[in-house]
């Protein structure tokens, strides 16, 4: 146990952990922050002085806003909320100026606005949009000269947020391939711990593992969302156009990562169990797990380089040859283990580009067990 003379030193160390994940925080953001900056500034130039309206408050604030939607579905949004916010607005206008504000009248015009939404089959963030500018424009009286421009404000907004995300998107079209690499670190560190809860029979670790294994869906889906997001810029920018293959590829890896974290749940509950019920997991199956593990470093190695994941496949091909083996003295959960390595070992074939009816010739149909009675098992999918 550590002295009480270590004290300043861990919590100098745990302060500069925080300083620099901090800073680190600050660095991908700055991007996000100068186009909000941008955009705001913009929107409001061109309100004011290209449209001169007065006080042109609903263009930067929508350009924020939109500005501000999650990375991967910013572009579809940055639309819902330029048309949610244009009809809250128009709506809001129209209404106060005919019969001022008041509660009544906020109750009567967000309840409209957000009716009007719906049946103009708008969606849920619309119809939120729609109430929220309403509510506002009803409760700040426009200015002599403002009434009906402030619609037209958020449409101007709206647009600006618009073309900048198409035109530069909030963070590089890079991130797709680092999130894709850091999925795969992560299957990577979840078979490393599964191996060591069979090793050791920690049913403590075990439990942490599996939760550390459902957690990782969270991670699958911040990848899904930041390759929409790229194949939408790359489309809609005639800048960025050149970048559709490689964005476009990461985008592929999806379903083979999605299939292979599946697997890798099931493998890891199957671990778990065996673990508590004390079942045989021989150790030639155990150290499969390791080797999947290392061959997920390499694939997400060379995510990080920027290449292509080709050099696991030599690595996975004897990993599957291996795998065909039975041990007759394998429990239950073991056979479970042996035949989820199996599946995600196709998982991560596809990942490294061979196509799927390639793949039955890197993993082999299983050996026959002790007793001669054909294993009645077909090449995972």
């Amino acid at each position: 146990m550590p002295s009480a003379s270590d004290l300043p030193s861990r919590v100098a160390a745990r302060s500069r952990i925080e300083a620099r994940i901090r800073t680190d925080r600050l660095s991908g953001r700055l991007a996000f922050i100068l186009q909000c900056g941008v955009g705001a500034a913009l929107a409001w130039w061109l309100a004011k002085d290209v449209f001169h309206h007065p006080l042109p408050f609903f263009a930067p604030v929508t350009a924020i806003i939109s500005l501000g939607l999650s990375y991967g579905q910013r572009v579809r949004r940055a639309v819902e909320v330029m048309v949610g916010v244009a009809i809250g607005v128009l709506i809001g206008d129209i209404f106060a100026h005919l019969f001022g504000s008041g509660v009544l009248q906020l109750l009567i015009v967000i309840m409209l606005a957000m009716t009007i939404a719906s049946l103009f089959g708008a969606g849920l963030l619309i119809t939120i949009q729609a109430g929220v500018q309403a509510a506002i424009i009803t409760t700040l009286v426009a200015a002599p000269g403002q009434a009906f421009t402030r619609w037209l404000d958020a449409v101007i907004g709206g647009s600006v947020a618009l073309a900048i995300s198409a035109l530069a998107p909030a963070t590089g079209l890079h991130r797709p391939r680092q999130q894709a690499a850091r999925v795969v670190e992560e299957i990577s560190g979840i078979l490393t711990e599964t191996a060591r809860v069979l090793r050791t029979h920690d049913t403590a670790l075990a439990t942490r593992t599996l939760e550390r294994a459902r957690a990782s869906e969270s991670m699958l889906v911040e990848l899904q969302s930041l390759a929409s997001e790229g194949v939408a810029v790359v489309r809609l920018s005639p800048f960025r156009r050149r970048h559709l293959p490689g964005v476009q590829a990461i985008a592929d890896l999806l379903e083979p990562l999605d299939r292979s974290i599946r697997n890798l749940r099931v493998l890891v509950r199957r671990a778990a169990v065996g673990t508590r019920r004390h079942e045989v997991v021989p150790p030639a199956y155990v150290a499969l797990i390791d080797d999947l593990a290392r061959s997920c470093d390499d694939i997400a190695r060379e995510l990080h380089e920027r290449h292509e994941p080709v050099s696991a496949r030599p690595g996975l091909r004897r990993l599957g040859e291996r795998s065909a083996a039975i041990d007759p003295a394998s429990g239950l959960s073991g056979e479970v283990i042996r035949a989820q390595v199996r599946s995600m070992v196709v998982d991560l074939l596809l990942l490294t580009g061979v196509p799927l009816e390639e793949t039955g010739g890197y993993v082999p149909v299983s050996a026959r067990t002790s007793d001669g009675a054909d294993e009645d098992e077909s090449t995972p999918s």
